[in-house]
């Protein structure tokens, strides 16, 4: 009895051949790794920093989020001014008017005149706020015009700053010292943390 009779039971059982793919789906050839299933679109790699990928949040910088917080705290120091400039422009009317009543002459005109000139200060007060805000809030986003304009603006109240500063130190008083400085330093602080690389690259960033 013969291992290759087909009748002998001892023998190798005979090799069946290989199955048939599916109806419908292609073939892949030997070596080639099976590929998604047939009729399904294929998914594009996500690569981040690109849109449809998975892209990092980027965070503000430090010194950026310290000039927001300045700025936010200069824009309630101006409504605060614009505040009292309106109170002592209203003061200063009804003390024209109190004087104009008791015959004093010129009083009205010179109340009129420092009621004039406080609503002029708290009209710039108020418009210097707003401006605060409007860059505090548009750090977040904005672009480089933002940053310019932080730059310009830190920088024109740091010289302010240092004029009312040396006005202090001429006076000799301590209390007309802090405040200039402490403005000075706000301003310093505001100026430079646009220009410098962490703040030049935050403005700079892509936005999708």
């Amino acid at each position: 009895m013969s291992y290759g009779d087909p009748n002998n039971p001892y023998g190798q059982p005979p090799q069946q051949p290989p199955a048939a793919p599916g109806y419908g789906y292609p073939q892949a050839p030997p070596g080639v790794p099976p590929q998604q299933g047939y009729g399904y679109p294929q998914q594009p790699p996500a690569y981040p920093g690109y849109p449809g990928g998975n892209m990092m949040q980027q965070s503000m910088p430090g010194l950026l989020v310290t000039a927001r917080v300045f700025l936010f705290l200069i824009s309630a120091v101006q409504i605060l001014f614009a505040i009292i400039y309106l109170y002592v422009g209203a003061i200063a009317s009804d003390a024209g008017d109190s004087g104009e009543d008791l015959g004093l002459t010129g009083m009205g005109e010179a109340g009129d005149a420092v009621a004039g000139i406080a609503i002029v200060g708290a009209l710039i007060a108020g418009g210097l706020a707003v401006l605060s805000i409007m860059l505090g809030v548009k750090f977040s986003r904005g672009g480089q015009g933002v940053r310019i304009t932080t730059v310009v603006y830190g920088a024109l109240g740091g010289i302010v700053g240092l004029i009312m500063l040396f006005i202090g130190l001429d006076s000799g008083l301590a209390t007309a010292i802090i405040g200039p400085l402490i403005w000075v330093t706000f301003a310093v602080i505001i100026t430079i943390a646009p220009v410098v690389p962490s703040g030049t690259a935050w403005f700079n960033r892509p936005r999708y």
